[in-house]
């Protein structure tokens, strides 16, 4: 952590962050380091490695004193094995949700729209009109309700469906009666759909397997914007396959989903290329969260969001 007497020093992957960051306190140094060479310095106060691609670059901190390393992602599972020890990690918790939650709720719609097919009729010019089910009136099991998954029951509250809310263990919370985990196999058969919000890690892998899929009503709708791991592939594959159910699906396992995999191309999936956060609504959150990062240092208080160290 810096004192009084030194300027604090600030390290963001690119001139769009330091922008977007616009007016610091004096004694704030921002140096742009995408992490593609050796560190410019032998010290930051903080880092924020780019997007998407950690898994590249941690190792260049190596030997660095950095106080706090800022992750641009929620999700960290899989760091703590790369991240060089000692070193303070925070996600990007506030940032992601808002994307990520209105691409679930766009994944529903679509799925229940068939805007796929339709989007195929218009590349090949054929007016095909279906009588398809909507949003409204489903019985929709959200699965997780930390912050994306409390986003994703913000929007739907407006398209008149019944919801149920699952979470590690069962509590109250903003007036919601949040179910536990354990009580799954008494909901899941009522389940339309189902929306999984849920991080990834040892606890959460293959959460989503046969007998989870067994227990859903034919022809349920299996929306995963959380990590590709908390499903069974293999499994899911087997029950689109036998038409037992659909899915739409921005996160994968194995990802990036290889040529070839049985899922692509099959009747009933939907997938997006693992891009929940990536819209516009990303940068002004990111420069949000490393300004409030920025002046919690500055002033001596512990940073937000840290999931490793510290």
């Amino acid at each position: 952590m810096s004192d009084s007497h030194r300027n604090l020093i600030v390290s963001v992957p690119t001139e769009q962050l330091a922008a977007d960051l616009g007016a610091l306190s004096e004694g704030v140094e921002i140096v742009v380091w995408p992490m593609d060479a050796a560190a410019p310095r032998e010290r930051f106060d903080m880092v924020v490695p780019p997007y998407m691609s950690m898994a590249r670059v941690l190792s260049r901190l190596e030997g660095v004193e950095v106080g706090l390393v800022q992750s641009q992602s929620i999700g960290y599972d899989g760091v703590e094995a790369i991240l060089p020890p000692g070193l303070v990690f925070a996600n990007a918790a506030s940032v992601h949700e808002t994307s990520t939650a209105e691409l679930a709720v766009a994944l529903a719609l679509a799925a229940q729209r068939r805007l796929d097919a339709f989007a195929v009729d218009t590349a090949a010019g054929r007016w095909s009109p279906v009588f398809t089910e909507s949003l409204a009136d489903r019985r929709v099991l959200l699965l997780g309700y930390g912050g994306v998954g409390k986003a994703v029951a913000a929007r739907l509250e407006p398209f008149e469906v019944r919801l149920t809310a699952v979470a590690s263990r069962a509590r109250d919370e903003d007036g919601i009666s949040v179910h536990g985990v354990d009580e799954l196999g008494e909901l899941l058969p009522d389940a339309e759909i189902v929306i999984v919000t849920l991080p990834g890690g040892a606890a959460t892998r293959g959460l989503v397997d046969d007998a989870f899929l067994s227990a859903l009503p034919d022809g349920a709708l299996l929306i995963n914007v959380g990590r590709g791991t908390l499903v069974d592939t293999d499994a899911l594959v087997d029950h689109v396959r036998r038409g037992r159910v659909r899915a739409a699906l921005d996160v994968t396992d194995p990802e990036p989903l290889p040529e070839e995999h049985p899922l692509w191309g099959l009747p009933g999936v939907l997938i997006s290329p693992h891009v929940g956060g990536a819209s516009s609504a990303m940068r002004p959150r990111v420069a949000r969260l490393v300004r409030a990062q920025i002046e919690r240092l500055a002033a001596g208080e512990p940073p937000l969001n840290v999931v490793l160290g510290g």
